[in-house]
């Protein structure tokens, strides 16, 4: 298949080495050092599951000069939605399937309107990656999974088209019929955890190792699901428990969300579309948020960066 990833950042760069591995036609789209470094010296992948690099890697800082595919992986940070969306837009033909795989719980609302509602997809994707060096992605998770589907809930030949050939790549990779519970699933997860590990300052082993951390992870949670069932999301109530015993038992000690990462690194934050987000759906829709009205609270004064 003709594939763009929509950026290679570490998210996206994963899976789109998994797939141009595989023999699918991958364009990376990057910029800056990124840019640099994978043109020089290929893309590197660091991996639990396996490491990689594909040398002479498809890359470019303009779409414009790849022409329509057949899918993009759309998996730029919040801020950068509606702009990259825009730039994407010469990536996207009749039969494009554009698939989010951002954090947010709105992404498909914003990028639906600018590449066509028929032609986006909601999409989540499970996986802990940072770019540990430009060119070079660490895979650190023991999962790398994806989950797909129309938010309409219809069959769509494109998609699972590519759902097959994912699976062929050796990509954990689903299509479902309920993908606006998929996203809010991953939600109530990720905004939690990227509100605690940014928070605390802590990969989620020492968190879930103390009582006091590990109750406001919870509280957190609890919290995002309140929202998110308040829209008619309808998430099992079994969910919060199956979490935090993935959090306790599963997920590696040393992980972090990728927020937390660029706390540390002094980069801009997803803030405003994780906890931010989540406690405005509360006001709106009259559910009180306290836990994540104060983790936005305390981290605010870093949503810019080092330039804030």
């Amino acid at each position: 298949m003709r594939i763009a990833i929509m950026a290679a950042g570490a998210v996206g760069a994963y899976f789109g080495a998994r797939l141009a591995d595989a023999g699918h036609d991958v364009f990376f789209i990057a910029r800056g050092a990124h840019l640099d470094a994978i043109k020089k010296n290929g893309l590197k992948i660091e991996s639990t599951l396996g490491n990689t690099t594909i040398k002479n890697a498809k890359v470019t800082d303009d779409p414009k000069t790849v022409g329509p595919v057949e899918i993009v992986l759309f998996a730029v940070k919040l801020w950068d939605t509606e702009k990259a969306a825009e730039q994407a837009k010469p990536l996207v033909g009749p039969n494009t399937r554009v698939i989010s795989l951002q954090n947010g719980i709105d992404s498909y609302d914003r990028i639906a309107p600018i590449v066509g509602k028929d032609n986006a997809v909601g999409g989540a994707a499970y996986i802990a990656t940072v770019i540990a060096s430009p060119g070079v992605i660490s895979h650190t998770s023991p999962f790398a999974r994806m989950v797909g589907g129309r938010m309409d809930g219809k069959d769509d030949a494109q998609l699972a088209a590519f759902a097959d050939a994912a699976k062929k790549a050796n990509i954990d990779i689903a299509v479902t019929k309920e993908i606006n519970r998929e996203l809010w699933q991953k939600f109530i997860f990720l905004s939690s955890l990227a509100s605690i590990t940014a928070g605390a300052r802590q990969p989620i082993g020492a968190i879930m190792a103390d009582a006091d951390m590990k109750a406001f992870f919870r509280k957190l949670m609890e919290e995002v699901f309140a929202v998110g069932n308040a829209t008619g999301a309808g998430v099992p109530g079994a969910y919060i428990e199956e979490r935090m015993k993935f959090a306790a038992e599963t997920a590696p000690k040393g992980m972090k969300a990728s927020m937390a990462h660029d706390l540390e690194r002094g980069n801009r934050l997803e803030l405003e579309w994780l906890a931010g987000k989540v406690a405005s759906l509360g006001r709106e829709l009259k559910v009180p948020t306290p836990a994540n009205e104060a983790a936005y609270a305390l981290l605010k004064p870093y949503r810019m960066g080092k330039s804030a």
